[in-house]
């Protein structure tokens, strides 16, 4: 097992001790389902067929152990995005019920953050800005793009007055300037669908944060990977996980 690497900001301890399987093997199968429309029993088929014996369950068990930990040692290496921001949100299932997955991407496609919530409403759109604002590789907004939900005029006046959004940021109404995330929108649909649907909160939280990180992986959103480039991709995420490639 390899050091990590040290552009990591926080100490990295081997997360694959006492695993009965090569942490390559277990990233292999991370990676082919966060990337692509696959259910744990399809990633599993394809694990046995090179001479595995590895269960749908400990597919799942591994996704919902390391999709985290990718998600938090990808972040330090994000791009930053511009100053014009678009948002939106989207009907996810959990448990059967519609949740909701808040999304936010700039005026390039780039996606500045993501948030799953039980509500709709007012509360949850603060929630999320304020997430988004926080988040290290975002630049302040000039300009909220956003549908003609009441929510969020709601949530960014709350923010303002509570001196977490500067006055001067403005906010546009009109659901044909969302178009751009409108249409990102569907890989969430695409990688949920095999799945149909979560079966817990918190299961869709951490998978989803993965979900979404490997998206912002596929589009160039990560320093030194570019778009659409997969042996890159590949090497990255076994670079910070301290494994060979």
């Amino acid at each position: 097992m390899k050091d990590c690497v040290h552009s990591l900001p926080f100490p990295c301890p081997n997360p694959f001790r006492w695993r009965h399987y090569e942490p390559e093997i277990i990233l292999l199968c991370v990676r082919w389902y966060l990337t692509y429309p696959l259910s744990y029993r399809q990633v599993a088929e394809m694990v046995n067929e090179r001479g595995l014996d590895v269960h749908q369950s400990t597919i799942y068990g591994w996704v919902q152990r390391y999709a985290p930990e990718l998600e938090k040692r990808c972040r330090p290496h994000l791009q930053s995005n511009n100053d014009s921001w678009q948002v939106d949100e989207t009907y996810i299932k959990i448990k059967g019920k519609d949740r909701y997955l808040y999304r936010a991407v700039d005026s390039q496609g780039k996606t500045i953050d993501f948030l799953v919530t039980a509500h709709r409403d007012a509360q949850a759109a603060k929630r999320f800005l304020r997430k988004a604002l926080k988040a290290v590789h975002n630049q302040e907004p000039r300009v909220i793009n956003v549908d003609k939900n009441a929510a969020y005029p709601k949530a960014m006046n709350k923010l303002k007055e509570e001196k977490e959004l500067l006055e001067k940021v403005k906010l546009r109404q009109n659901k044909y300037l969302n178009n751009r995330i409108e249409q990102d929108q569907r890989f969430i649909k695409w990688l949920v669908k095999p799945g149909r649907g979560f079966k817990s909160f918190n299961t869709a939280r951490r998978t989803i944060k993965c979900y979404e990180i490997m998206h912002m992986m596929k589009k160039g959103q990560i320093k030194k990977v570019d778009k659409g480039a997969v042996r890159e991709r590949v090497k990255f995420i076994a670079e910070i996980f301290g494994v060979a490639a």
